[in-house]
């Protein structure tokens, strides 16, 4: 009944915990109900309006960068992959001046490099008269080679290293030889700072050359520092260190750690299938690889994966122009959550500051001719000095957080219930029983008042039997 109704609702008004609704419910003075009534809606509006703005906030995805810096009594020591800056043997490419020109079209690859019309002629006389010619094998065999006459002297940590603990990759720089590469059975770690591995390379100029209008005018060692895990990267990464110098590469460890979309732009489901850790330059890798084999049914031997060497023909007539279409589509796209390779969602980097002195001194230079039997001008023109330490044992975390946590979004609305209108969770569910509770009574209400349906079975029936009478009649 109307009475029982108005009975629950003074109930409901005097008895919620929704602060402000009794007083105007009890309160019989017309002004005061009307004062008490703004207050209440006043309230109302306040509090929307702050949870409107707390929702907004937080499906804005905010984050805060934290940096850490730990310190620990040991470090791993990173990978380092060496290059010599002239990539052939001098006598190998003395009658064949087009190698320069295959190993761009090889590498590029890994560094855009653009071809050109005027070498298809030249390319394909060359063809023709070297038709089992590999580019592969001829850099694995007339390239730079690391043995007891290119490597001098080598120390990690105190102990002797040889040339059989580097790993011979192939590079934009022809071979090159990685050092704690990730097949070693154990981690090399350093446990003290400004110790770690010293290495003196003959980079032998007489032996080795390369073309100067591809750039490589320098002669020396190149070499970049990353983890065992990812490959090596040289494109704006690598450091040079010319003849006669000694080269001081001090490192640190740095950590970067970013959120998942949508807080950050790494996605943590994707898999590299030729990597341990994914990096951005090691998922390009595979990605141009997936699209080579796609597009010509080989696979570049630069390029991570399994499948049928390209030869030359094939990297002219179809992996260059697939790379380039690949440039033009964006294919292979990196940064963003929605590229296909966007940035790791946790990194490992290794700062290098580079610093040189000559090497050597006048005197150290009497010293080691007689040790090396080498002329002093043979020393300064064709001896590297590399020492890579660690600055200190310590590692560097940039961590991206979430600025705001879904417990800290519920506090921030439970604060801004409980300040303007003294609610809580016990509220919501006393105002959503008393909306529901009266939904029910609408309606059983509606119900109740609904007009009743003629029956009209019943009216078909009646007016057959009334036939019948008449017939009977």
């Amino acid at each position: 009944s109307l009475e029982e109704r108005k009975k629950y609702d003074y109930e409901f008004a005097t008895s919620t915990s929704f602060h402000g609704v009794h007083n105007i419910v009890r309160t019989k003075s017309k002004m005061r109900k009307a004062l008490w009534m703004l207050v209440v809606m006043g309230s109302i509006v306040l509090v929307a309006w702050q949870i409107c703005n707390r929702f907004i906030n937080y499906f804005s995805w905010p984050t805060t960068t934290s940096v850490v810096v730990q310190y620990v009594e040991k470090i791993e020591f990173p990978a380092v992959t060496f290059c010599n800056l002239n990539r052939f043997q001098t006598e190998a490419v003395a009658n064949l001046s087009i190698i320069f020109f295959l190993w761009s079209i090889v590498s590029g690859v890994l560094h855009m490099f653009d071809i050109g019309e005027k070498f298809g002629q030249e390319l394909h006389y060359f063809l023709r008269g070297n038709q089992n010619f590999s580019i592969k094998e001829f850099t694995r065999n007339n390239g730079f080679f690391l043995n007891n006459n290119t490597l001098l002297n080598c120390e990690y940590f105190g102990k002797p290293c040889y040339p059989k603990d580097f790993e011979h990759v192939f590079t934009e720089y022809g071979n090159c030889f990685t050092f704690n590469h990730i097949n070693i059975p154990a981690k090399r770690r350093v446990t003290v700072s400004g110790r770690g591995l010293s290495l003196l390379f003959d980079v032998k100029q007489s032996m080795f050359t390369d073309d100067p209008t591809l750039g490589f005018v320098d002669a020396g060692i190149t070499f970049a520092i990353h983890s065992p895990k990812a490959p090596p990267r040289f494109d704006g990464l690598g450091v040079s260190t010319p003849v006669g110098m000694h080269a001081h590469a001090a490192i640190q460890q740095v950590k970067t750690i970013v959120q998942e979309h949508p807080w950050g732009q790494c996605n943590p489901n994707i898999k590299l299938k030729h990597h341990e850790s994914y990096s951005t330059y090691g998922c390009l890798q595979e990605c141009k690889a997936q699209h080579i084999l796609q597009q010509c049914g080989c696979l570049p031997f630069l390029l991570p994966g399994n499948g049928p060497e390209c030869d030359l023909e094939k990297f002219y007539n179809c992996v260059s122009p697939t790379l380039y279409n690949m440039e033009i589509m964006g294919s292979c796209s990196v940064g963003t959550y929605n590229s296909t390779c966007p940035v790791p969602c946790e990194e490992t980097d290794y700062p290098t500051t580079i610093s040189y002195s000559t090497f050597a001194s006048e005197k150290s230079l009497k010293f080691l001719s007689t040790k090396l039997k080498k002329s002093s001008d043979y020393i300064r023109n064709n001896l590297v000095y590399i020492d890579i330490k660690y600055h200190d044992l310590n590692y560097k975390m940039t961590k991206q957080q979430k600025a705001l946590s879904v417990s800290e979004l519920l506090a921030d609305v439970g604060g801004q219930l409980g300040l303007f209108c003294g609610a809580s969770m016990i509220t919501i569910i006393e105002i959503v029983e008393y909306v529901f509770t009266n939904f029910c009574w609408m309606c059983v209400f509606l119900l109740l008042k609904a007009p009743e349906m003629p029956n009209w079975n019943a009216s078909d029936q009646n007016q057959q039997s009334h036939k019948r009478r008449i017939q009977e009649c």
